[in-house]
C-alpha cells in the first residue's frame, strides 16, 4: 500500500457511566490501561504508523505521565476533545495529511485482532470507507420513549432481525476524503463517522467485524474484556 496508515484513537470521554475515579480509557485491563492495550494493537499491526490520541484536555498530562512510566513510546499527537466526538474527530483529522488510509478507532476497544486489521486494510486498496459489523442476534422491538415505553404499531413493531447488523470500530477511510467531510457542519444524526461520510456521498463498504470487539463502558464491559483476555486471547 503507497498510502501511510494513521490511527486517530478517540478518547475524549469522562466515563461517567463506568462510575470509577478516573476515565474507562486509563483503568487496568490485565496491568494495561486500556488505551495503551488498544493503541498497541494497532502498533502491532501496522509498525510504524502515526497515532493521533484525543483525550479530556485535564488528563492529557496523566497520559503523558502514564506512557513515560511504562515506557510506551508508540509515537502519538495527542488534541484535546471537543464538545462532542465529532468536534473531537474533527480537530484529531486535522493533524492527519491527505494521502493517507485512517482508521479512526474508539480508544476503550483494545480487544479488535490484529486479523481484523490486517484484513480491513487489505481491502481499504480497493475501498474508500470500510465500515466492521456484526449481525444483531436479540430479537428486535421498536419502542417509543414518548409513549411510555409502548410498542409502535407502525410500521413495524418487530422489524427482521437478519436485516440488522451493529457497526464497530475501527472504521477505515481515504484521509482526503474523511477530512473534507467533516469540514461541513455537525448534525445530531452523526453517530458514527459511516454517517459523516453517508452524509458526504463517500460510498461505504462493509466487513465482518468481531464478536469481542466491545467497547467497554461499564464496569461489567471491564470484566468481559479481562474474560476474554484470560481465556480466548491468551499473552
Amino acid at each position: 500500500m503507497d498510502r501511510k496508515f494513521f490511527l486517530v484513537a478517540v478518547a475524549g470521554g469522562r466515563g461517567s457511566r463506568m462510575g470509577a475515579d478516573i476515565p474507562k480509557q486509563f483503568l487496568p485491563l490485565k496491568g494495561r490501561a486500556v488505551l495503551e492495550r488498544t493503541i498497541a494493537r494497532f502498533a502491532e499491526a501496522f509498525p510504524g504508523l502515526s497515532v493521533v490520541t484525543v483525550l479530556p484536555k485535564e488528563h492529557i498530562s496523566t497520559w503523558d505521565a502514564y506512557c513515560s512510566s511504562r515506557g510506551f513510546t508508540v509515537r502519538q499527537s495527542i488534541v484535546p476533545g471537543g464538545i462532542t466526538r465529532f468536534h473531537s474527530v474533527r480537530a484529531a483529522l486535522s493533524k492527519v495529511p491527505d494521502g493517507a488510509i485512517v482508521a479512526i478507532h474508539d480508544g476503550v476497544r483494545p480487544l479488535v485482532s490484529v486479523s481484523l486489521l490486517h484484513r480491513m486494510a487489505e481491502r481499504m486498496e480497493t475501498e474508500r470507507a470500510l465500515i466492521p459489523v456484526v449481525p444483531v442476534t436479540d430479537t428486535l422491538k421498536i419502542l417509543d420513549p414518548s409513549e411510555g415505553g409502548g410498542l409502535v404499531t407502525a410500521p413495524d413493531p418487530d422489524p427482521l432481525r437478519s436485516r440488522f447488523f451493529a457497526a464497530q470500530t475501527p472504521q477505515m477511510f481515504l484521509s482526503e476524503e474523511i477530512k473534507a467531510a467533516y469540514e461541513g457542519p455537525f448534525d445530531p444524526s452523526f453517530t458514527d463517522d459511516a454517517s459523516v461520510a453517508r452524509k458526504n456521498n463517500i460510498p461505504l463498504s462493509y466487513i465482518e467485524g468481531e464478536r469481542y470487539n466491545i467497547k467497554i463502558t461499564t464496569p461489567e464491559d471491564l470484566v468481559l474484556a479481562e474474560a476474554v483476555l484470560n481465556h480466548l486471547i491468551p499473552e
